[in-house]
Formats: structure tokens, sequence, C-alpha cells
């Protein structure tokens, strides 16, 4: 009887483990698109520095024309949302791989102790 239960344990363990690994892929996926984001961002902004003349923003499909100083400030705020999104995200990696970490050696753990009890 607590063979079977030991072994259930075990699969609920393993079964949060592999969720909490998707869901740290995905927070690493996430984080890729915002550094990519980030960094067209960056520069978009280094060439508005340069940027002489009429100046177009796109919208969707349209391209529409603004000013320097507004394609700007867009820019800054886009890229000041990205620098917070990331931060977030850096943080919820963070916790997520101290879960995925002592859920790992829990995991060890029993794998051990249900080995040794399948032995006797």
């Amino acid at each position: 009887m607590a063979d079977k239960k030991e072994a259930a344990e075990l699969s609920r363990v393993l079964t949060e483990y592999e969720g909490l690994e998707k869901q740290l892929e995905v927070i690493l996926l996430q984080k890729n698109q915002i550094k990519i984001q980030l960094n067209e961002t960056r520069n978009a902004l280094d060439e508005l520095k340069h940027a002489h003349g009429d100046i177009y923003r796109s919208v969707g499909s349209l391209m529409i024309k603004t000013t320097k100083e507004e394609a700007e400030k867009d820019l800054k705020d886009k890229r000041e949302l990205m620098e917070v999104k990331q931060k977030a995200l850096e943080k919820e990696e963070e916790k997520l791989r101290e879960v995925v970490g002592s859920l790992q050696k829990k995991l060890q753990e029993q794998m051990k102790e249900y080995a040794k009890e399948k032995k006797k």
C-alpha cells in the first residue's frame, strides 16, 4: 500500500516539475523576445538622432508622418516599458529557478527512496 502511495507521490512531484520546467522555458522565450524588441527600439532611437526631414512611424500596416520629438518620445516610452517587462521576467525566472531547483532535489531524494524500497 505504501509502495503505491510513494509511486503516486513521485508521479505527482514529477508532473509538477515538468510543468515548472515548461513555465521556465516560456519565460526564457519571452525574455528573448523582449531583448530583441529592446535592441530594435534602441537602434531606432540611435537612427532617429541622425534623421533629418520627414519622420514616419509604423501603425499597423500604415506609415504615419510624425515629428521627430513625438517619435523619440514614443520610442523612449516603449523602451521604458520593455525594460520594466524585462526586469519582471528576470525576477520571475529567478524565483522559478529556485522552486525548480528545490523540487529537483526533492524529486531526486524521492527517487532514491523509491529505488531503495523497490530493492527490499
